[in-house]
């Protein structure tokens, strides 16, 4: 291969909607409310690309206009797609200004699709000796593959970059040749594209008379071969085989010429890059750039590098010599720009004092003890609170101004160092600042100082203002502030065995780094306050989030007993049991496989099994086995049961019964996990390292997992507390439903109560199915569940979930008219509030995509429900938390959803449970009552 003609083409609008739908569940929001999934996911694509193949040639394609070439043909075609949502639509002008920035051509040809105008280059460039990629997610550019033409599937959903040639063709498709794909797609046809193919012929059948006839014209002309409806079918539609061929036909011979010239890879408009990155807020894309091209700080490509541009003007052959050149240069060197865009410590007048004398310290005490607020922030020798020693402390009380107080490696003495400050720390008076504050209230609590006063995390004030945004100090400071801060790896190094203790930075470096963080901090801090009390969410932050943040600290310090040797023995118990599913497994199958490869699962299942003649294939040539797919066929045969209770067991042993022992701390011999408070947008906490809100109840094994969890002695029990029905009770107090609240005020059972009116029946006579179908429904409309959806939960069919579905709406049409008043609220304003104002912003409300717009609606009506439940959550445990630190010894350790778990001393159990049990219906008052329910036992399990 010609390493000087290396041509990429990129399938635009194939890229754009695969960047977008990755950031789906996760879309990418920037300060102004913009979403720049479409863009982010795109740019991250090309520069993948840029970065790891180092191509000579590169263009961007994309479709113009409608597709006349083949709606003449087919008016219908690409008919049945949705609506482009609006962030994509949104999205393409910048990404096609940002190559232009960028100088990477932007080609297309009107009338025809970016297919055709790849296939036409790709034909051309391979005529003048160049070797190209068709970089795509798209299966259809399998029939253009040759010697010199490649399919470029990017990476995707955890694989790598694969690369499809002649062989990866044959094989992905059952064919011989890849021309052969045409009548591939001619045969199976395309629902994305809305291609009809022949009736009734599937991948599998496609192959098949592939391997068999050759081409689709073969077999319409050999129809007598065939036998019963397949033949009849395929002889009624033959001239709808033969159209569906011309439409899946990627034409190479558009309107499009080959430049060689125009399509070299060459140095961008630095200025005009940064300008529109600036824009969109995507700064560590901005570095991605500097490093990829090769540029100094002020957007200059580097010496050696201008040297190579130079010499290059001679001929086009050495141009593109250089220019691998220059990627060669870039690629083992890491280039942080200090570019003209963002300040940064260099460019900023800034006093930064180092405090080390006891002297200075006495004057920087006697200040903090006449102000109304400080910022602080700890420097250590960890991220782990448990683990981390103090290395200096920062404070900041005006812009540009601050101090660093560096402590001795020796905890006494960091420990009688830290004393001098605990008056100032602990003055309930004197507000204390900080990013992400609970860190630092972890970490000074092992050395006997308790943060008090009314603090304020920047953190959490962001991620009251903008839920949907990332909320690290450097992106803050960087949108907010236009400041760059000083990296830690720049001091320590990246992460890996070679990397420092911040102890081991010079003292001057640490008292720059250090107390920038205070002073950006301080600076975030004065410019959130004001949009909190804007958005109406400053109540919310200071009566809720940051009482609840001190609650999590003590939850976390506190941790939870484990009983190690009973997991232990359960790993033993259970790896028998997968040993004994295997061999029940093999004998179903007739053979021995490897029952953790889906390859090998997914040809037992559909090739040797037959157990779904239209199973689908993944985009990589192997069945689809995920569990959602194979639970439909447990009716089939037995060794589905065998495989989905080998997967449960398998995966409760690796993420809990063995992983928990390994996370319990050395120090305190407990099991710690982390909250994370500002990381679900509707307001919910995360568990994290490990994770105890996914551990399973309903089966029997996920239930021994809570068994493990102990009290701290035997003088102690685990007390349970948990909400019953929250998110019901909260449909019924936002609805006002009568009906509904009616069932709650009189303490029925509410999907009896419900399955009753639904299916027309006495109370007493509800069957356990019909008060099944009714729970389904229940939880079903808080969280938007169509027919489709309520018809595989509740193992009815599609119609009879609909009527489930009308009937229920004419139970409670109060109900009803709430969810369209609430998506007709959402609509207008653009956002939907819990009852104690917590916001949800959902910009895709009044989206044209059909399934965006309807994701949207979905969250208009749960969120509030969510949203709400989770503050009546933590409402309980501020007030819970208050009490017992007043009155009882007994200690809270974990809130999982809507439960809160506590150790108790055996005297105190009475006492605290009615104290619990009253915090939590008291912490909100509603028409609907809010039930607590009360347990107590030895484990988890027991209590619960």
């Amino acid at each position: 291969m010609n390493q000087d003609k290396r041509l990429f083409l990129l399938d635009a609008y194939a890229l754009i909607f695969r960047g977008y739908y990755a950031f789906i569940k996760n879309p990418r929001i920037n300060s102004k409310g913009f979403n720049t999934s479409a863009i982010m996911g795109f740019m991250n694509s090309l520069f993948d690309v840029l970065r790891r193949e180092q191509p000579t040639h590169l263009a961007v394609v994309f479709d113009v206009g409608e597709a006349t070439v083949r709606t003449v043909d087919f008016p219908e075609y690409k008919g049945n797609r949705d609506e482009t949502p609006e962030a994509i639509r949104e999205g393409v002008p910048y990404i096609q200004e940002l190559l232009r920035a960028l100088n990477i051509p932007v080609l297309f040809a009107q009338g025809y699709e970016a297919d055709d105008v790849i296939g036409t280059l790709a034909i051309k460039a391979e005529k003048e000796g160049y070797m190209t990629y068709m970089v795509t997610p798209d299966k259809d550019f399998g029939q253009l593959v040759t010697e010199n033409i490649k399919m470029y599937r990017p990476p995707a959903n955890g694989k790598g970059v694969e690369i499809w040639g002649i062989e990866e063709i044959k094989e992905k498709f059952g064919v011989d040749y890849p021309i052969q794909v045409i009548d591939y797609l001619g045969m199976m046809g395309d629902a994305v594209d809305n291609i009809p193919g022949l009736p009734g012929v599937g991948a599998k059948t496609a192959s098949k008379y592939i391997k068999e006839f050759g081409s689709l014209e073969n077999l319409l002309a050999n129809t007598n071969q065939l036998k019963g409806k397949a033949k009849e079918k395929i002889e009624a539609n033959k001239e709808l085989g033969l159209l569906s061929k011309k439409l899946a036909t990627i034409i190479t011979d558009a309107p499009v010429e080959f430049d060689e010239e125009d399509l070299l890879v060459s140095s961008p408009d630095i200025d005009k890059v940064t300008e529109l990155f600036t824009e969109l807020e995507f700064r560590r894309m901005l570095e991605t750039v500097y490093k990829i091209y090769g540029l100094d700080g002020s957007g200059i490509i580097k010496e050696a590098q201008e040297e190579i541009s130079i010499a290059s003007q001679e001929n086009a052959k050495e141009n593109q010599t250089a220019q691998q050149s220059l990627f060669d240069f870039t690629s083992d060197e890491e280039i942080v720009p200090q570019n003209s865009v963002f300040t940064n410590i260099n460019s900023t007048d800034h006093f930064y004092q180092l405090v080390d004398t006891p002297k200075s310290r006495n004057l920087l005490i006697r200040k903090l003890k006449g102000l109304k607020e400080f910022c602080f922030d700890t420097e250590t020798t960890s991220l782990e609170t448990l683990e981390a020693e103090l290395v200096g402390i920062s404070f900041s009380y005006e812009k540009g101004k601050g101090y660093y107080v560096p402590f001795s490696a020796d905890f006494d003495e960091a420990k009688a160092l830290i004393n001098e400050f605990k008056e100032v720390l602990e003055d309930e008076s004197i507000a204390k600042i900080g990013q992400n504050l609970k860190y630092d209230i972890k970490v000074l609590a092992k050395y006997g100082i308790e943060i008090k006063g009314n603090n304020f995390d920047t953190m959490i004030a962001h991620y009251l203002i903008n839920p949907d945004m990332r909320h690290g100090m450097d992106v803050l400071s960087e949108t907010y502030l236009n400041y760059q801060p000083v990296k830690i790896e720049d001091l320590i190094g990246k992460k890996g065995k070679n990397q420092k203790s911040f102890r081991e930075v010079e003292l001057e470096a640490q008292t720059e780094y250090a107390v920038e963080d205070a002073d950006i901090t301080y600076q975030l801090k004065n410019l959130f306050e004001p949009e909190l009390i804007k958005a109406n969410t400053h109540k919310l932050f200071t009566d809720l989030e940051m009482p609840l943040m001190q609650v999590l600290a003590e939850m976390e310090l506190k941790g939870i007993n484990l009983d190690v040797p009973f997991l232990k023995e359960l790993s033993v118990k259970h790896e028998a049991k997968l040993a004994e599913l295997e061999a029940q497994i093999y004998e179903h199958a007739g053979e021995e496989f490897n029952v953790n490869s889906p390859r090998q699962l997914g040809e037992i299942l559909f090739d040797k099994l037959q157990l779904d003649p239209k199973a689908k294939k993944t985009k990589t040539g192997q069945y689809a086995t995920g569990e959602e797919i194979i639970s439909k066929l447990k009716d089939k045969h037995d060794i589905i049961a065998d495989i989905l209770q080998y997967r449960q067991l398998q995966k409760l042993k690796s993420t809990y019964i063995d992983a928990l022992p390994e996370l319990v701390n050395s120090k305190t011999g407990r099991l710690h996990t982390t909250y994370a408070q500002t990381v679900a947008a509707t307001g919910r906490l995360s568990s994290v390292n490990p994770n105890l809100q996914n551990i399973p109840i309903r089966s029997e094994e996920g239930q021994q997992i809570r068994k493990a969890f102990i009290a701290s002695d035997e003088n102690h029990v685990l007390i349970s507390a948990d909400y019953s029905q929250i998110e019901l009770r909260l449909i019924a107090q936002m609805s006002q439903d009568p009906a509904m609240v009616e069932a709650f005020k009189s303490g029925q059972d509410i999907h009896a109560a419900t399955a009753a009116k639904v299916f027309n029946v006495a109370l007493d006579e509800v069957t356990r199915e019909q008060r099944s179908q009714a729970k389904t429904v229940n939880f079903g409309i808080i969280y938007g569940v169509s027919a489709f959806g309520l018809a595989e939960q509740a193992n009815v069919s599609r119609k009879e979930a609909k009527e489930l579905i009308d009937a229920y709406y004419v139970t409670y049409p109060t109900l009803k008219s709430y969810i369209e008043k609430q998506v007709d609220l959402a609509r207008d304003q653009g956002y939907v509030e819990t009852l104690m104002g917590r916001r949800r912003y959902l910009k895709d409300i009044n989206s044209r995509n059909g399934v965006v717009r309807s994701h949207a609606e979905r969250n208009a009506v749960n969120a509030p429900i969510q949203g709400t439940a989770a503050d009546i959550v933590k409402i309980a445990m501020i007030e819970i938390q208050r009490e017992l630190k007043k009155n009882f010894k007994t200690k809270m350790l974990l809130q999982v959803h809507d439960e809160l778990i506590f150790d108790a001393p055996k005297d105190e159990v009475e006492a605290v449970s009615e104290m619990i049990k009253a915090k939590m219906e008291a912490a909100a008052s509603f028409d609907v009552p809010l039930i607590a329910e009360v347990g107590v036992g030895a484990n988890w399990l027991e209590a619960h």
